[in-house]
């Protein structure tokens, strides 16, 4: 039996839509920035897990 350890992490809703109707256009790409670095750091994330991920299994393979 092999374990999923993604199935171990709880899994995490996506967050309700912003409003952005009526935010000006300084906050926008201020937001647009922030969103662009929670990206870079959810891709680490994942990076980081996929390599922990092929290390557990060459180790178990062998």
């Amino acid at each position: 039996m092999t374990v999923d350890f993604e199935d171990l992490e709880p899994k995490n809703k996506l967050r309700k839509k912003v409003d952005l109707s009526t935010w000006n256009i300084e906050d926008l790409e201020e937001y647009i920035e922030n969103m662009k670095a929670e990206i870079v750091r959810a891709e680490a994330a994942i990076a980081e897990k996929q390599s922990v991920s092929s290390a557990a299994e060459s180790l178990f393979k062998r």
